[in-house]
């Protein structure tokens, strides 16, 4: 029974670190081949299409120049469809508003609720003004695009295509 159990508890864990392979993985910072800077802006982003070669590791540097609350995610259409409810549900418990992400209440909420945390190595979460950073290996043929999942800015089209 208690084997059963740690699975129950470690399988949602391997199921994520399973999908986040099939998009690449976290890279290293003495591995770097070239930065992009990403420039948000209230539900777009310049550039709009960002061009990399297989196996290539990207520092993205990424600034919020808008009003409200942008993220960077790098994954597939389906992973940001599913991600999407858990940005819902930060909205929903007063984390995310609109130009303000209260951290303090993320920590919190995050101890009862790890997908509160907001901490993966394919994204970034900006207040306006904000910069941030990540480092991308990309060593897949999957689709990919980059994309804000705050409610309503993936659906008017904050999305950068990543071409390989």
């Amino acid at each position: 029974m208690k084997t059963f159990i740690l699975f129950l508890i470690l399988f949602p864990n391997i199921l994520y670190a399973g999908s986040m392979k099939m998009i690449g993985e976290e890279g290293k910072l003495n591995e770097v081949d070239r930065i992009i800077e990403i420039k948000m802006y209230d539900n777009y982003y310049i550039p709009t299409e960002i061009k990399i070669k297989k196996n290539e590791t990207i520092k993205f540097i990424v600034k919020n120049f808008g009003d409200l609350v942008h993220e960077f995610n790098i994954a597939t259409k389906d992973m940001h469809i599913k991600h999407q409810p858990e940005m819902i549900k930060m909205m929903e418990h007063g984390i995310l508003l609109g130009n303000k992400i209260d951290k303090e209440k993320m920590k919190e909420m995050a101890k009862k609720d790890h997908s509160m945390a907001h901490s993966h190595s394919n994204s970034v979460l900006l207040e306006p003004g904000q910069s941030g950073k990540l480092i991308w290996k990309f060593n897949t043929d999957t689709k990919i695009e980059a994309a804000c999942n705050v409610p309503g800015h993936y659906e008017s089209g904050m999305i950068a295509k990543i071409s390989l």
